[in-house]
């Protein structure tokens, strides 16, 4: 597990920034590259830039390829650092499988040398939820392509891989991912997703649940101890890789 180190953003109580869909970027000291890849397109933001720009990923996205689109839309950006948040297992930086919505060829990618710069490779869900902390015991659940899940408590950050365990006759991904939506209709997820949320809830003991990714949007009424998160978070949480 990862030590997150305390900073002001981590103090704040339960009550505060996380409640809402979105975190004021945390700026380290120089200048850092974020990386945000997901299962239907890459966003990249850095220190000093106020939007992110995206290109397109997908089931072919191979590491090079990456970079052959990510060259056009980075020309000119200065960084002296990258974060990558990958949608796959990642331990001491370094990717254990593909990833199940990529194409392949990222599981010992040297990104420090692709980039000429030192990079620090985290799980997805993981960085998101690095963006999303604010204290205590946290269960995070990114909801996009497919289901990411991290966990962090008392600022030691977990990566988890719920999203293709087995759950009733499926996965949990099965039952949340954007497929499920797409095919049961926008209420019918909303329950399941947050029954899962529920049987999680027992499971793991957290003190709040935090529901970010791309899908968060289509989410309404969340009970008292889950809060909308944001896919701005996952750039937080890119920049707090090296604040500390």
């Amino acid at each position: 597990m990862n030590r997150v180190r305390t900073t002001k953003a981590s103090k704040l109580n339960h009550s505060s920034a996380t409640k809402s869909r979105g975190h004021r970027h945390q700026q380290p000291t120089g200048k850092t590259l974020v990386l945000d890849i997901g299962g239907s397109h890459v966003k990249a933001m850095a220190t000093g830039k106020r939007q992110p720009v995206k290109i397109e990923s997908g089931p072919d996205l191979t590491p090079k390829l990456m970079l052959e689109r990510l060259e056009a839309v980075l020309d000119g950006w200065e960084y002296q650092h990258v974060s990558i948040g990958l949608p796959a297992p990642v331990i001491h930086g370094h990717v254990l499988h593909d990833p199940h919505n990529l194409g392949d060829g990222w599981v010992g990618f040297d990104f420090s040398t692709a980039f000429s710069r030192p990079v620090r490779l985290i799980n997805d869900a993981a960085m998101q939820a690095l963006g999303s902390y604010s204290g205590g015991r946290m269960l995070f659940l990114g909801l996009g392509t497919g289901l990411g899940s991290a966990m962090i408590v008392d600022g030691l950050i977990q990566p988890m891989e719920i999203a293709h365990l087995p759950y009733r006759k499926h996965t949990y991904e099965y039952y949340v991912g954007e497929a499920a939506r797409k095919r049961h209709g926008r209420k019918k997820w909303q329950k399941r997703v947050y029954a899962i949320v529920e049987s999680l809830k027992l499971a793991l003991e957290p003190e709040y649940v935090v529901l970010g990714g791309g899908n968060v949007k289509h989410l309404e009424d969340p009970p008292p101890d889950i809060r909308f998160g944001s896919n701005e978070n996952a750039f937080t949480g890119g920049f707090r890789l090296w604040s500390y």
